[in-house]
């Protein structure tokens, strides 16, 4: 089966960069997404799909039952629910690819709609930051219907392949790496801000470029920073997915569960302001000073 339509269900910053870079390969690209409705973020959503020549559909069954492969690059406590939206309108044996950060027994599930549905479900698990990589952020797929779905990916200019034939195990791969990346990212919100407001910065950054000395910790630092404020609730979202894996192997989540609680935590200050009015190109310290200032201010933490 070729693929000549396609949509992406989720017009965020995953669904805007993949509805672009395949948009020149392919003769239509739609895309529906909760957030067309909201008055206050939905205009400007819409703006840009239509100005890059994307079709807004007005839900997932119009967007489903027109295109022969269907994206879903929502947050992942919507993947199940996308899933269930798109299933009982997705044409036979069309491709539902799933990028969504989920477990492996949720990505099962969603297999199993779509499959009984007439569609072939493969689950992607995205391996790093999309930004600055594009469609070109390395992708691994899983699934019986990887195979056939990889060519098409490749000569669309993807870096993907498939890690195996069986639901859930590119999921629980990059689970489990995000278990490290996202962890690392809340021990740099927490170790950071604390040193700095204790004064040992400088000594504490120091010991750790002697530990690991092919990191710049300073950039370093403002990356993980600037990541967790702009991106913690989907990085909290990720991260409790993260914990339903790690309970799903029988063992108790507490690392997982716990990096899900700082993540969450920065994304609530950064809804609330605390972060606004950066200077262009921050610092770590920039960062830290905010959270060290909530001392002061306690109310808006």
């Amino acid at each position: 089966m070729g693929i000549a339509r396609w949509g992406v269900v989720g017009y965020g910053e995953v669904g805007k960069t993949f509805a672009l870079g395949f948009q020149p390969h392919l003769s239509w690209t739609g895309t529906w997404d909760l957030g067309f409705v909201d008055p206050i973020r939905g205009p400007a959503m819409l703006e840009h799909a239509q100005k890059n020549g994307v079709h807004p559909c007005t839900s997932a069954e119009e967007l489903a039952q027109q295109v022969d492969l269907v994206v879903s690059a929502v947050t992942a406590s919507n993947a199940a629910a996308v899933t269930q939206a798109v299933a009982p309108h997705i044409r036979p044996g069309a491709f539902f690819l799933d990028l969504n950060s989920a477990s492996p027994g949720t990505k099962q599930h969603c297999s199993d709609v779509i499959s009984a549905a007439g569609g072939r479900y493969v689950e992607a698990g995205v391996m790093t930051s999309v930004p600055p990589h594009g469609i070109r952020t390395p992708m691994l797929l899983g699934g019986p219907h990887a195979q056939y779905l990889l060519p098409h990916l490749l000569a669309w200019g993807c870096d993907a392949q498939v890690a195996d034939d069986t639901v859930g195990v590119a999921s629980a791969i990059k689970m489990c790496r995000s278990i490290m990346i996202k962890g690392l990212e809340a021990l740099v919100v927490e170790s950071y801000t604390t040193a700095r407001q204790h004064g040992v910065e400088a000594q504490m950054l120091a010991t750790m470029a002697e530990t690991f000395p092919t990191i710049d910790w300073e950039k370093q630092g403002a990356y993980f920073f600037s990541r967790v404020v702009q991106h913690g609730k989907r990085r909290a979202e990720e991260m409790r997915e993260s914990a339903v894996t790690v309970q799903e192997t029988g063992v108790a989540p507490t690392m997982a569960a716990a990096i899900a609680t700082k993540q969450d935590w920065v994304a609530g200050l950064a809804a609330q302001g605390v972060f606004k009015d950066m200077p262009a190109k921050p610092v770590w310290q920039d960062y830290a000073d905010r959270l060290i200032a909530l001392q002061t201010d306690p109310t808006r933490a």
